[in-house]
């Protein structure tokens, strides 16, 4: 993406830092909708700022992984400061230096995926860090590198997208920003100039229910009600099944809970789940083994050629038989739960993924799976999700990288 303009809100990040009614602030949040351009605002600002005020110093960028912000992030500075910095990468040592006017400043890259991500920043000085998707970082992590910015004048920049309004970032930052001496920005896709009415309605035409809430309108809102709000019976359950096209099986597997499995057809740009087996082992009161499952997905891929079974990453056991017989390739289901159910909700809202009328548990759970509103964070009830995750393994598995979407 070419950016042509700057929005005022995408101008104020960039320069807060020079201003005198928030110079003296600690740092700056900035949240709201994707594609708001809220990354490069706030990276150039970063860029800016630490040039201006320090010289060899060390400084933090972080995002999820340091893949994500390599992507995100780091590709991109070098174009987005042609002509004012001289921009160096140093891949192996995961370190960017920044030089300027006699001015030379390191860069550190570190990627905050889970708990144990703050021993890695541990025993470093700091004169500033920038979060990229603070939401998405653990909150040890975090504050492990904010306590690194020991150094007189040092600022914490923050960006996120919303989540949850339980979610320890909004709740200790977002709403006491002013306490916490920050400057608080709000993004809407309308801070992004760049952006034409076209690609805004893509954007937009891509998420419903509190994904639209989230990442559209900006919003940090509960996860509640049906988890697949979208869904339509009337649009979704079809009897129109293609007669040939490329084929999966998807499995989540279970002893005494349900075993569920899926036959996918992707065909024309669109899935369609076009049978499926299903049993409870605690409803049945007999439990089947491994070698009994196997025959079940032997006789539910009909003779069709699979490309791969996606199952459940956790049944170490049955996947050891299907591998035993050497039929049938496995993968393991990649096993994010949110970022599985926002992808079907986007192939639901989209008309992309089609339920065969036989297929009636899937039928009966999309009209029962719910979100949990007690739990702290975003999560579905562990009820009446078996046909539902064994569809979320195969969507976010297979589509995603088929798709790209």
């Amino acid at each position: 993406m070419i950016y042509k303009n700057f929005s005022e809100r995408q101008r104020l990040t960039l320069t807060w830092w020079k201003n005198k009614r928030f110079a003296e602030y600690d740092g700056i949040i900035c949240d709201g909708s994707i594609r708001s351009g809220k990354t490069i605002s706030m990276a150039i600002g970063f860029i800016l700022w630490s040039m201006m005020h320090f010289d060899n110093e060390k400084f933090a960028l972080c995002g999820r992984t340091i893949e994500s912000l390599r992507r995100n992030v780091i590709t991109y500075i070098p174009t987005w400061l042609e002509g004012l910095f001289t921009v160096t990468e140093r891949r192996s040592e995961n370190k960017m230096i920044v030089t300027a006017c006699g001015k030379t400043n390191t860069y550190y890259l570190f990627g905050g995926r889970d708990e144990s991500s703050y021993t890695l920043i541990q025993g470093i000085t700091l004169a500033g860090v920038l979060f990229d998707e603070v939401a998405l970082m653990p909150r040890s992590f975090v504050e492990q590198a904010m306590a690194r910015c020991s150094v007189s004048g040092s600022k914490f920049w923050f960006n996120c997208n919303p989540e949850s309004p339980q979610h320890w970032f909004y709740t200790e930052w977002i709403k006491k920003a002013y306490e916490r001496n920050m400057l608080y920005l709000h993004f809407t896709m309308e801070d992004n100039l760049s952006l034409d009415n076209k690609i805004k309605a893509r954007y937009e035409g891509m998420y419903s229910g509190v994904f639209y809430d989230r990442y559209i309108r900006g919003l940090w809102v509960v996860a509640e009600g049906l988890v697949y709000t979208m869904f339509n019976q009337n649009i979704h359950i079809t009897d129109k099944i293609p007669k040939e096209g490329r084929y999966f099986i998807s499995v989540d597997y279970g002893t005494l809970n349900p075993f569920s499995a899926g036959l996918w057809c992707l065909a024309d740009d669109k899935a369609y789940r076009i049978d499926e087996y299903y049993y409870s082992g605690r409803e049945k009161e007999k439990l089947k083994t491994d070698e009994d499952y196997y025959t079940e997905i032997d006789k539910l891929a009909g003779g069709r050629y699979i490309e791969r079974i996606i199952v459940d990453p956790s049944a170490a056991s049955f996947k050891a038989v299907i591998n035993k017989y050497g039929k049938y390739a496995v993968r393991d289901a990649k096993n994010s739960v949110v970022d599985g159910i926002r992808y079907v909700s986007g192939l639901l809202k989209n008309n992309r993924m089609f339920i065969s009328s036989t297929c009636k548990n899937s039928k009966k759970e999309f009209a029962m799976y719910r979100w949990d509103t007690k739990a702290k964070e975003d999560k579905p009830m562990k009820e009446n999700d078996h046909a539902m995750d064994d569809i979320r393994y195969f969507a976010y598995t297979v589509l995603s990288r088929e798709w790209r979407q």
